[in-house]
């Protein structure tokens, strides 16, 4: 794209102002069950407490954004269920998606070429209330920025399950929420930290962040935190079979209308386990009371203060090949690509 790029980024471009013009922006739009199309729309200068932000990367969420994409989406949850900054209404057509980084290119002068993180869905021009999006520190890459949302998903996880220090911990299923989710436990001290997955491609991928990995033959036993992340009846039958007595399995998986099988007839009842839903739609009741959902996001993205977590968003596909691309990620086993403006 020919706007402003981060000057943290190899490389950049100048910074160049948007402020007063009109922009042509393009959008990825679900229009039907698995068909994603790029449609145009014109930005008006943004308005008071409003700015503009030149898109340069941006998020995929192969969870909840593929049942968005294939029309999974139960009509029960289709209010509770918009993204912040969606266009749209489900099921189709919808503008749909959370995480995006770019360059502030319009606004209060104070904030002009400041790179910024917004829970935007796949656009290369978008605004947003200036308190909808979070500054990014210096340190922190506007690659790496994208996985700010699923960070925000695994530190109110951690919230919601009192992980504490000590703790022998197991996340079941290693796909970007559930590496975050390890490596965030991996950093409390004295954790005895593994992560399950049936894919040992993910080995890799655990082993870069520090992170234990297990297949589920070599799952650990007496895990008093398990996180289920995997999204599939199996492994959350995992999670409760890894339990200790009187063990917690903290369910991050939305299996939106599919439905779920687990045989709770074994030992689930004799042991007291409990399954506790984790939803970063609320923070958690243990922080509710002292913190909003701006100082949440803004503690996740300072942890993403780690050069390791670019094993995470080492793959990228172009914005203009994304609609053809995407029916290939959703099928795949491989995290999903980061896209680039």
């Amino acid at each position: 794209m020919n706007d402003p790029q981060s000057t943290f980024e190899p490389d950049a471009q100048p910074i160049r102002r948007s402020q007063g013009q009109i922009v042509v922006a393009r959008a990825l739009w679900y229009v039907k069950p698995g068909v994603a199309e790029i449609q145009t729309e014109r930005l008006a200068p943004p308005s008071p407490g409003h700015v503009r932000i030149a898109t340069e990367y941006s998020a995929i969420s192969r969870g909840t954004e593929r049942l968005v994409a294939l029309g999974q989406v139960p009509e029960s949850e289709w209010s509770r269920m918009r993204a912040p900054l969606q266009a749209g209404a489900f099921s189709f057509p919808v503008k749909y998606g959370y995480s995006a980084t770019g360059v502030i290119t319009a606004g209060p002068d104070a904030l002009i070429g400041r790179r910024a993180f917004g829970l935007h869905p796949h656009q290369d021009y978008f605004q947003a209330p200036e308190t909808m999006v979070a500054i990014l520190p210096d340190a922190v890459s506007s690659r790496r920025s994208v996985l700010a949302a699923n960070m925000e998903t695994a530190l109110n996880a951690h919230w919601d399950a009192g992980t504490t220090l000590g703790d022998r911990v197991l996340v079941v299923g290693a796909g970007i929420v559930g590496l975050l989710t390890a490596y965030l436990a991996r950093r409390i001290a004295g954790t005895e930290v593994a992560i399950l997955d049936v894919n040992p491609a993910r080995a890799q991928l655990a082993e870069a962040l520090g992170i234990p990995f297990v297949s589920p033959q070599e799952a650990p036993k007496d895990n008093r935190v398990v996180f289920h992340a995997s999204a599939t009846g199996a492994g959350l039958e995992a999670a409760l079979n890894a339990c200790a007595f009187e063990g917690t399995v903290v369910e991050m998986s939305w299996y939106g209308s599919q439905p779920v099988t687990v045989r709770l007839g074994g030992t689930f009842h004799s042991r007291r386990l409990k399954i506790l839903s984790s939803q970063v739609g609320h923070i958690a009741p243990s922080h509710r009371g002292m913190l909003k959902h701006a100082d949440r996001l803004a503690r996740a993205i300072t942890l993403l203060d780690d050069v390791r977590l670019d094993a995470l968003v080492s793959e990228e596909v172009g914005f203009d090949d994304l609609p053809s691309a995407l029916p290939g990620i959703w099928s795949s086993s491989d995290l999903p690509p980061v896209i680039r403006y």
